[in-house]
């Protein structure tokens, strides 16, 4: 192994290493496309936002839209208090 080599590889290392990790997040979309397969069962993409969306995604090439059945909605927060604050009477 040439020097050249063996300080690309030190400096690929130190690079990995220091690249922050990130999880992959788990997006949930609402809605679903059932494309149509005829005998080989087409498929199925949950990756839309609208109803509107999905339909024009398989306009032409033909499927249905259906609620996507493991979608659970927006993460509920709770809501802000509102603090008043006192007068000096």
């Amino acid at each position: 192994m040439t020097r050249f080599n063996a300080a690309l590889l030190a400096i690929l290392a130190v690079a990995a290493m220091a690249a922050p990790a990130r999880p992959a997040a788990a997006i949930e979309y609402p809605w679903c496309a059932q494309y149509s397969g005829g005998d080989t069962g087409g498929a199925l993409n949950c990756g839309f936002v609208t109803l509107e969306q999905c339909r024009a995604t398989i306009s032409g090439i033909g499927g249905t839209c259906e609620p996507n059945q493991l979608y659970t909605g927006p993460i509920e927060r709770p809501a802000k208090k509102v603090y008043k604050r006192r007068g000096n009477n």
